[in-house]
């Protein structure tokens, strides 16, 4: 382990605050995904002056510091593969000032998802993104990943909600991007630009996000369909016809099985599933967007369709998707639910080809593997189910992946639509942002040439992912 001067740490934050023991190195060693590795040190800063101590001693030693929020990343982006410092940012928590007049809020970037919207929503407005994580998910997190959720068709993901951000730059500079104005043209958007960066050119410890009104009424369908090819048509006529959905999600047949399976639920034994939402002020105009999308369904042999306002029945009609990450783990007995290429986009035209093509390649690899997610968005989400403990498994899955994502260029599509690149998906993101590696690793030595802030990920990751670090799990 290399040397970490803790005293020196301990005199920033306090004893209380600084970890250097096995198991914590080991709690802090993995997120979400597929990788764990253990940093040297982890250190729980409370406010943005003791996060520039923190980075300016790493820097004059060239000690790595990797950011973290709640470690709910699935591609690795807070695993410590360099070793380092874990710098937990979650004590970073307050919301600092809710601004009705303007339009934001400030926060700071421990504040979790949820945390905020409860603060927000007596004053009748909301922070829109909307992960799945969004109980534990911290906001500094989601703007590092660009995250985004379900409403995400509507209201878009966080490089959208985000005005501007305090971030502390690698040689421990406080520097103020963004503005609190809706709109910004003078100069380069740097702000923009940490949106994404996944804690490679700064760490964000403050941000002013935007938020929208509560919509006054929601009204949430569902329609069920015989086979994938109708449902991603319906997706496309829906996207093409004018329609505003605020949600349009899409579960297939693994999805269903494992949601029966885990919540007892009774969903309909078919091929596909498709969640259509509209929201507003006004009920005629949600009426209006309903009856459209409920016809776009039928006329593409939708059945068993059912919608409501009532908040009590949507929550039960979204049930089975709220909870579907954690039901794929009870699909089969001895089988994990693996984050690996999970969260590829494509154009709305060749949804339906991407849901059936995983489906093919799962086949041909002898894994199982599922389709939902986003489609609104254009996001088609899948986990790969695999007996974990088999090195012939990650051997089929690593296979999977490359030709999942070999497909998703054919399509015209991108390797992440939300949850980021990290390690998981590096090969895929280097082939294809190929023609912009050189000016991303120009701007991450301009501004970081020490190379101390999550160093080997994104365009630096190793290009085995199988390799990168020691999985999580005893692979025989």
């Amino acid at each position: 382990m290399a040397k970490v001067d803790n005293k020196k740490l301990e005199k920033i934050v306090g004893k209380d605050n600084v970890r250097d023991d096995l198991g914590t190195r080991y709690v802090y060693g993995s997120d979400s995904s597929v990788h764990e590795a253990l940093a040297w040190s982890v250190v729980r800063p409370e406010t943005k002056e003791q996060v520039q101590k923190i980075i300016r001693y790493a820097n004059s030693e060239k000690i790595p510091v990797i950011a973290r929020g709640s470690g709910s990343g699935m591609s690795g982006q807070a695993v410590p593969i360099k070793g380092g410092i874990v710098l937990d940012l979650k004590k970073m928590n307050k919301i600092i000032d809710i601004n009705l007049e303007d339009g934001y809020c400030r926060v700071e970037a421990g504040v979790i998802d949820d945390d905020l919207n409860r603060a927000l929503k007596p004053h009748g407005v909301f922070y829109p993104v909307a992960p799945a994580s969004s109980r534990v998910a911290t906001i500094g997190g989601e703007i590092a990943n660009n995250a985004s959720g379900v409403r995400s068709v509507k209201y878009g993901a966080v490089r959208d909600s985000v005005l501007g951000m305090e971030v502390v730059m690698a040689n421990g500079k406080l520097v103020h991007l963004g503005s609190r104005t809706r709109v910004e043209a003078a100069g380069y958007q740097m702000d923009r630009l940490m949106v994404g960066s996944e804690g490679t050119l700064g760490i964000i410890v403050e941000a002013m996000l935007k938020f929208v009104p509560i919509p006054k009424y929601r009204c949430l369908g569902v329609s069920n369909f015989n086979s994938l090819e109708e449902a991603g048509d319906t997706i496309a006529s829906i996207m093409s016809s004018g329609a505003q959905p605020s949600l349009l999600e899409l579960m297939d047949n693994v999805a269903i099985t494992a949601v029966n399976k885990t919540m007892d639920m009774g969903l309909p034994d078919v091929e596909a599933i498709l969640m259509f939402e509209a929201d507003g002020m006004v009920k005629e105009a949600v009426d209006f967007e309903i009856e459209k999308m409920k016809k776009i369904c039928e006329d593409n042999k939708g059945f068993g369709i059912e919608y409501s306002y009532e908040a009590d029945k949507r929550t039960k009609l979204f049930a089975g998707r709220k909870k579907l990450f954690p039901a794929l783990s009870k699909y089969k007995d001895l089988y994990s639910c693996t984050s690996l290429a999970d969260d590829m986009a494509v154009p709305y035209s060749k949804m339906t080809k991407m849901a059936r093509k995983i489906h093919e390649i799962a086949k041909k690899n002898n894994v199982i593997m599922t389709a939902y997610g986003h489609c609104g968005s254009g996001c088609m989400h899948t986990k790969i189910l695999m007996d974990a403990t088999k090195g012939k498994q990650w051997y089929n899955a690593k296979n999977a992946v490359k030709e999942i994502y070999e497909y998703v260029s054919e399509m015209g599509g991108t390797t992440s639509a939300e949850h980021g690149i990290g390690l998981s998906k590096a090969p895929a993101f280097k082939l294809e942002k190929k023609d912009s590696l050189q000016f991303m690793k120009a701007i991450k030595h301009a501004l970081d040439p020490n190379n101390i802030l999550n160093p080997g990920k994104m365009m630096d990751a190793p290009d085995d992912w199988v390799t990168a670090t020691k999985l999580r799990y005893n692979v025989n």
